[in-house]
């Protein structure tokens, strides 16, 4: 749980720095926003929300993976010590 918070917590801030560079390097006062440009906008925001919620899922797919993988060992350990 901790890793799934973890990754996403880090894909939030690399999103948020690249948003920043890239309104440190465009001046947006110089020139008018046109339809196209907020649409453009729109397009992005709704892709990063796509790409975060896939890597959310992708996240807990590996998470529950790790959690079933260390369960499985876990019996298996039993498995051995009670045949001692």
């Amino acid at each position: 749980m901790n890793k799934l918070i973890s990754t996403l917590g880090v894909a939030l801030v690399a999103g948020c720095l690249s948003a920043v560079a890239v309104a440190q390097s465009h001046d947006p006062v110089s020139e008018p926003t046109t339809h196209a440009d907020k649409k453009a906008a729109k397009a992005q925001a709704k892709a990063d929300h796509k790409t975060s919620v896939a890597q959310a899922k992708a996240d807990k797919q590996q998470a529950d993976a790790q959690a079933d993988a260390d369960k499985a060992t876990a019996d298996a350990k039993e498995k051995d010590a009670k045949k001692e």
